[in-house]
């Protein structure tokens, strides 16, 4: 009886073994690399209207975007997100010829920064940037918003031609906020081009 029972238990150690390898294996070949999350990463401009992004996904990805660094931790980033049908049509006419790009996108997210937060101390501007590192600061946030994005199977488009008065009026913004861009959230609908990079000597230079 004990052999038997010593049988089971070295039975049930292996099976437990091969069983949490091939759930790593599994999720090690599922998780692309930090270096594919780069790579793949594309502006999208075609979005499969049949795919959608649930409230839950958005929030996953939005969560680790609060992640992302900021001036004296001031974390001037916020965001408005359109996910119901009506909103994301009413922010889609909002901007501009990007309407037609991203009419596929289940989700279009609205990103402002609070002013007179990074850049300022005790309500005094620390340099002569000063909101500018609002929107710095913005731009870190929105980095990791799209590699995040990229990251969950997500493909997004930043877009700079916006209607701000009508978003502000939309989603209610305070005045206190630069309404910077919206950003498209959805799954390609094809396979975009890598676009051409300037040589690397002429962006980088070593001292």
């Amino acid at each position: 009886m004990k052999k038997i029972v010593r049988m089971f238990f070295v039975a049930s150690l292996v099976t437990m073994f091969f069983s949490c390898t091939q759930s790593e294996t599994k999720t090690s070949e599922s998780a692309p690399s930090f270096d594919e999350v780069i790579k793949t990463r594309r502006s999208v401009r075609s979005y499969d209207a049949s795919k959608n992004i649930t409230k839950e996904q958005v929030k996953e990805l939005l969560t680790s975007v609060q992640e992302a660094p900021s001036w004296a931790n001031q974390q001037p980033t916020k965001y408005y997100v359109a996910i119901s049908p009506e909103q994301v049509k009413a922010v889609a006419e909002l901007i501009g010829p990007n309407k037609e790009k991203v009419a596929g996108a289940p989700v279009l997210i609205v990103s402002t920064f609070e002013r007179s937060k990074s850049g300022f101390f005790q309500g005094e501007q620390t340099n002569e940037v000063g909101d500018g590192w609002g929107a710095y600061d913005n731009g870190l946030s929105n980095a990791y918003l799209v590699l995040k994005a990229r990251a969950m199977g997500f493909d997004t488009l930043i877009m700079g031609m916006r209607d701000a008065n009508e978003l502000r009026t939309l989603f209610s913004i305070p005045n206190e906020e630069t309404i910077m861009a919206v950003i498209s959230l959805g799954y390609r609908a094809e396979e975009p081009q890598q676009p051409q990079h300037r040589p690397f000597d002429e962006i980088v230079r070593f001292y």
